[in-house]
Parts: C-alpha cells; sequence; structure tokens
C-alpha cells in the first residue's frame, strides 16, 4: 500500500513556527506516514516557492517531533556538500534517538550555483562531496571505524534518502540509499527513472515521487498520484503551498485519493 507524505511549508519568513507544529500534528491525524521539510542555507533569492527552508530543517525537526508522536519527520532535500558529514551524521542520529525512531536524512547534491558562492563551496566539487560524505554517514550508522567514537549510533535503521532524477542521483542512491524520492515525474518518467536506478545495483530500495499542488483543481494531482502508484510508487509526497492554505488542500488530498 502506498504512504501518502507531505511536504510542510516553510518558505515564509512571518510563518509562526506554531503553525508548523499544527500541520505536522494535522497531518499525522489525517494518516500520513511522514512529513518533509525543505532545506536552503543562504539562497540568491527570496524564500519563497522556489527556495524553501526558512527553520533549518534538523533543528526543526527536533521541535516537531516533540510535540508529533507517530510521524515520520525527514529532509527533502538536506544540501549535504554544503556540511560536514560528521556534524550531520550526529545531528541525524540524536534525533534519531530522541525522536523514536522516526527521522528519515533525506540527501541531495544541490542546484543553485549562487548559493554554493555564497557559503563558500565549490558548486563544480559537490557530486563528488556528495558521495564521500554519504560514505562517511554510513560507516558512521553501522559502527564503522572513522578515527573516534560516534554515538548515539542509531538503534534501529536511520534511513537515507537520496532525492533527485539526474543519472548521478540515482547512481547514488542505488548505492548508499534506503529510498529515493523523484521530482513531478508522470508514471512513464516515474518507471523510466525507477528502471535506471534498479540497473546500477540491487539493493532494496523504497522508491517514490514528489507533486506539488499549490492552486487549482486537485483532481489532475490526484489523477496523478494514482498514475504513480500504478508504475510502482511506494511512497507519494505532496507539497500543498502556502502555508495559509496548506491544511485544507492536506484534508482535501487525502480524502480525494482515498475516494479514487
Amino acid at each position: 500500500m502506498v504512504e501518502l507524505q507531505v511536504v510542510l511549508p516553510d518558505e515564509s519568513a512571518t510563518m509562526p513556527p506554531e503553525r508548523l507544529v499544527e500541520l505536522a500534528i494535522a497531518a499525522e491525524d489525517l494518516g500520513y506516514g511522514t512529513a518533509w521539510l525543505p532545506d536552503h542555507l543562504l539562497p540568491p533569492g527570496e524564500f519563497g516557492p522556489t527556495y524553501g527552508g526558512v527553520y533549518e530543517p534538523l533543528v526543526t525537526i527536533g521541535y516537531l517531533a516533540a510535540r508529533a508522536s507517530r510521524i515520520r519527520f525527514g529532509t527533502s532535500v538536506l544540501v549535504l556538500p554544503m556540511r560536514s558529514p560528521y556534524v550531520v551524521a550526529k545531528q541525524a542520529a540524536t534525533l534519531h534517538r530522541l525522536s523514536g525512531e522516526r527521522v528519515v536524512l533525506g540527501i541531495g547534491a544541490g542546484w543553485a550555483k549562487d548559493e554554493f558562492a555564497a557559503v563558500r563551496a565549490v558548486f563544480e566539487e559537490r557530486g563528488r562531496r556528495t558521495d564521500e560524505s554519504l560514505g562517511i554517514i554510513r560507516d558512521l550508522f553501522e559502527g564503522r571505524d572513522r578515527g573516534g567514537v560516534f554515538e548515539p549510533k542509531p538503534r534501529a535503521p536511520l534511513p537515507l534518502m537520496i532525492g533527485g532524477t539526474t543519472v548521478p542521483a540515482l547512481r547514488r542512491a542505488a548505492r548508499y540509499g534506503d529510498e529515493w524520492q523523484g521530482l513531478n515525474l508522470d508514471g512513464a518518467g516515474f518507471a523510466a527513472a525507477v528502471s535506471r536506478l534498479r540497473s546500477f545495483g540491487d539493493r532494496p530500495i523504497k522508491v517514490g515521487t514528489r507533486l506539488d499542488w499549490s492552486d487549482g483543481d486537485p483532481d489532475p494531482v490526484v489523477a496523478m498520484a494514482h498514475e504513480l502508484v500504478d508504475a510502482g510508487a511506494e511512497t507519494v509526497a505532496v507539497s500543498f503551498g502556502d502555508e495559509a492554505s496548506a491544511l485544507d488542500r492536506m484534508t482535501r488530498f487525502r480524502k480525494l485519493f482515498t475516494a479514487g
């Protein structure tokens, strides 16, 4: 059975933190299985539809997980090559333990060249750095020696989700991921991406994608979600647009999808 997921709105600097709590709890009550948070550190433009992540996602997960009791929380996606993999591993493992093992560490290589320049990271090295960092994080999570003591080691698996549809991202997911998430794919595109991913290895990986319903008629988005399930999607995550209307859309989408 498909797991419906929600991408929490984090695009407004004026949104009070309590609004994210309300939406996370509502998603949990409606039966969504995972709530994702976006990430941008220093985007070249204002936070909004293109650049989400006003509140830093890992810190925010700690805040939300203390208020909601069942739903998983994850990053979609954390731009890993802008950060120390040791710090990210420590943060994620700590959150996993404190939340009762409800964290998914979703990562990507990033795409905003100006943002890399702003934080003094080398855009052209992002793929290599992402792969190296994933190797380090995987080693730390699985107890392999990295020159020091790493705690808290995950007592239950802490899934790594790899986002993206490029060939390097699919190859990365096949090598390191427990889950993979595409973006704005139709059924045929999703099936082709999954086939390519599977061609790079035989590790078991949960596959899904993200959709957007921020305005207009919900019926095409609901129909696309069903098309993706028919194409093999195990998870479908939906971004519901501005926080002012997110709860209404989240509720309507769940009812329409279930009725269909």
